[in-house]
């Protein structure tokens, strides 16, 4: 029983380790990039252990974007959980998202900005868990801003999203930070 457990925990750590190089692939060489071999050099895992935790390259690609959604959670959502729902949650929303930004949690930039440009246009399980995703984001800012008492919950949170992509992608593209700043004015004025 010992030796089946030692296993089991072995392959979590493996399976966490390359999941999480993987989701950090994505925000600068997209999902696709993805390949056995270049997360084994990536992380110094064994092919065959990657192989025997995944048993294929789509999983490895679902699997990152699991642990993304995870990181994401943890960094942006869970930090903003603790304020009132409506605007003052929307507010620390933002803020949040900023702030894993700057904190260069991914070296890419957002991971669901990268990815819903490179899975927008495709489909099957990736796709799927890629569109998971940013649904529950966009669901997420309408439910507050229909909390907050917004005329037009889904266009405020359509216009949020738009405006921390934007500044997402002109940071990346322009390595300006100030990119970050200007888009958190605009998406603050959106809620209230």
């Amino acid at each position: 029983m010992t030796s089946v457990d030692g296993r089991r925990a072995r392959g979590d750590v493996t399976r966490r380790k390359a999941a999480r190089k993987a989701a950090e692939i994505a925000t600068t060489h997209g999902l696709d990039s993805i390949s056995v071999g270049s997360l084994a050099a990536a992380t110094g895992l064994s092919k065959s252990g990657i192989l025997t935790v995944f048993g294929s390259r789509e999983a490895i690609q679902i699997s990152a974007v699991a642990e993304a959604r995870r990181i994401y959670r943890e960094t942006v959502i869970a930090p903003a959980w603790g304020s009132q729902p409506g605007e003052p949650r929307l507010r620390a929303l933002v803020d949040s998202w900023i702030a894993y930004l700057l904190a260069g949690v991914f070296p890419g930039g957002c991971f669901v900005s990268a990815t819903s440009v490179e899975y927008g246009h495709r489909e099957g399980p990736v796709a799927d868990s890629v569109r998971k995703l940013k649904r529950e984001w966009l669901d997420l800012l309408e439910a507050e801003f229909v909390t907050a008492g917004s005329a037009d919950p889904a266009a405020d949170a359509f216009t949020i999203d738009a405006l921390l992509n934007a500044g997402n992608v002109r940071r990346e593209l322009f390595g300006n930070n100030a990119e970050l700043d200007r888009a958190r004015t605009l998406a603050l004025r959106v809620v209230g």
